[in-house]
């Protein structure tokens, strides 16, 4: 899928694709093909667990039912849902009407993320990010799909 990208409309990108460290591990996962699409200026870079209070780096989490659960067994559901509300506010600020978030992540997954098991399974499931933003009519990507 060709993502069509309005040069005049501000869109919404996982920060760690644009080369932020702010990765659950400390790192960030760069992407050559998002960097060239920021260059316009129109992107408006997030990281949900950061804004829902979360340090970089953390313990990896996955979303399991109706929560997320950190490898350790600490429950950052709050945390995540603050970040994915943050993120809308943002969204609802600045009319975003699109988003390219991290694919597979608990927050900004479409589609397929983690389990819960951290067995390194999929599940048929969105972030809690992304699963905010498309139910507040936003268009989600993930990097795959550029």
């Amino acid at each position: 899928m060709k993502y069509d990208i309005d040069k005049n409309s501000k869109i919404l990108i996982s920060a760690c694709l644009a080369g932020v460290n702010c990765k659950y591990d400390g790192g960030n996962n760069s992407n050559n093909k998002i960097i060239e699409l920021i260059k316009n200026g129109n992107a408006i870079l997030i990281c949900p667990e950061q804004l829902g209070g979360l340090k970089t780096p953390r313990t990896p989490a996955e979303r399991l039912e109706n929560k997320v659960i950190t490898k350790d067994n600490q429950d950052v559901t709050e945390e995540y849902f603050k970040g994915a509300n943050e993120v809308l506010e943002i969204a609802k600020k600045f009319n975003i009407k699109k988003a390219i978030l991290k694919s597979r992540s608990p927050s900004c997954g479409k589609n397929k993320i983690y389990d819960g098991t951290f067995s390194h399974t999929l599940t048929n499931r969105d972030g809690v990010t992304a699963e905010l933003l498309r139910k507040n009519g936003i268009e989600v990507i993930t990097e795959e799909e550029i």
